[in-house]
């Protein structure tokens, strides 16, 4: 393995701008690194609440901003109700998120989302519907979203989903390997999926409301990263509590130590409950603020959303405007 300093040296020499960044291959998995991990609580949720408090952006500035998270977004359904029918709809949506009369005005030719995500048997149907433009398709896999199938259906999961056209896999880990501190079954199976999804980038959702303690959330981080994860995710937005300031700061913390002993850059998808642009910006400037500009980009960050996006539309209109429309004037499908 090369040194992190020859990493590094690759990392920049491969990506200038917000090109695709040098692909994560993981490392031997290192307790001693993992039972280093220590989180103060009270400091977390301190630092975190600064975020949306002392720090805003306003008019032109605030409409940049918003216009970058919605690039940034990995555009979602995830319903029981979920038809072919409707994920048209909402691929429509991603290749054309603004109205062209508010793209005009700001002077923007053209925006699209992250990602469009669905479920494995849907994924066919988005992958032909955005076909043409640069949106890849996310699939949420491995018994998404409890974890709780065979590991060998997994596994098949996965592989049917890229064999389907999905470039991204978002996997669930079996929460039972960190309440139970098995790291070396979390590894194993993080590093069996990431095997599985070849050349799709892999999403690892911890689940973070079912671990626990914010330290099992930051030793979560790291072994999956350690195990190869590209994107390391809070939520699969179907727990009682989903992306919170605090967990993602401990996560985006670990993505921070990752990085400096390796040279690799892990990306962080916050997802659940992230409906309004207001909110939006806080993640952002937790982006800014904790891993610097590089991230904010989404070849390193995404906000997993459905409704988000018709409030930053409904803002940006206000923007142009300077009157706010209803929000069925800015439906998802």
């Amino acid at each position: 393995m090369t040194t992190t300093e020859q990493r590094t040296d690759l990392v920049e020499e491969q990506r200038p701008g917000f090109k695709t960044p040098v692909r994560n291959p993981g490392m031997d998995l290192d307790l001693d690194w993992i039972h280093q991990v220590h989180v103060n609580r009270s400091a977390v949720e301190r630092r975190a609440a600064t975020l949306s408090t002392r720090r805003t952006v306003k008019k032109e500035w605030q409409a940049a901003w918003l216009l970058r998270a919605i690039t940034c977004i990995d555009l979602t359904t995830l319903a029981g109700d979920d038809t072919p029918g409707n994920v048209l709809r909402l691929c429509a949506k991603a290749k054309q998120p603004l109205r062209a009369d508010l793209l005009q005005a700001m002077g923007m030719e053209h925006v699209e989302v992250g990602a469009v995500c669905v479920y494995h048997n849907l994924v066919s149907v988005a992958v032909e519907a955005l076909r043409g433009s640069h949106i890849p398709v996310a699939a949420v896999s491995t018994g998404f979203p409890a974890g709780q199938t065979p590991f060998d259906l997994k596994l098949k999961e996965i592989e049917a989903s890229v064999q389907a056209g999905a470039s991204e896999i978002d996997i669930v880990i079996s929460r039972v390997h960190v309440l139970t501190g098995n790291w070396q079954a979390l590894y194993d199976e993080v590093k069996a999926f990431r095997a599985a999804s070849g050349e799709a980038h892999m999403k690892t959702i911890l689940a973070t409301h079912e671990l626990a303690t914010l330290r099992n959330v930051g030793m979560a981080s790291l072994v999956c990263m350690m195990a190869g994860a590209d994107f390391i995710k809070t939520s699969t937005g179907k727990e009682p509590t989903n992306a919170t300031l605090p967990v993602s700061l401990v996560m985006v913390r670990a993505i921070r130590d990752y990085y400096e002993r390796t040279g690799y850059q892990i990306g962080f998808k916050p997802a659940g409950g992230i409906r309004t642009a207001k909110a939006s910006l806080d993640w952002l400037i937790l982006m800014k603020e904790e891993l610097g500009n590089e991230w904010l980009n989404n070849t390193l960050f995404r906000i997993g959303a459905s409704g988000l996006l018709s409030d930053i539309e409904r803002q940006l209109e206000h923007f142009v405007t300077g009157h706010y429309s209803a929000a069925h004037h800015h439906p998802m499908v």
